[in-house]
């Protein structure tokens, strides 16, 4: 059963009301991340409620930082009609933003003679940078 305060059925319809109930579980679900180990912090920093707040600011900040680099790869996919590889070397239209992070551990830049050159970066991860946009090819797509 859902309640809502919005009571002229042509406002928001119950088919509206079901929809708006289950999008709620993909931002709860971009949540999660604060159960994680990674980013648990000491209670030692945050003895001021002050601390407290721009812990959550900062944190909140990166969900939706993150939240919109997911959206802006999957939509980029889902218009060129492509998909990467997961974890199970499986072909996905819907990667998580952390399982793309993961596979850019063993990317690295390297400057030699003053020159910068991306290692590791094979076509995939090639096609991802693409995906994502200049501002991210600014960074992978020197050399």
């Amino acid at each position: 059963m859902l309640a809502t305060n919005v009571l002229e059925h042509e406002r928001l319809s119950s088919t509206q009301v079901l929809s708006q109930y289950k999008a709620q579980q993909s931002v709860e679900r971009g949540f999660r991340f604060l159960k994680d180990p990674l980013f648990f912090t000491s209670s030692v920093f945050l003895k001021l409620p002050e601390r407290v707040e721009a812990l959550a600011l900062v944190m909140g900040l990166c969900l939706l930082v993150y939240s919109l680099g997911q959206r802006q790869l999957r939509q980029a996919l889902a218009e060129t009609q492509t998909t990467v590889k997961n974890q199970l070397k499986k072909p996905t239209a819907t990667p998580t933003l952390r399982w793309i992070f993961q596979s850019f551990q063993a990317v690295h830049l390297l400057e030699v003679a003053g020159a910068g050159q991306v290692s590791n970066l094979n076509e995939e991860r090639r096609r991802v940078v693409q995906l994502l946009g200049e501002a991210c090819g600014r960074y992978y797509l020197v050399g």
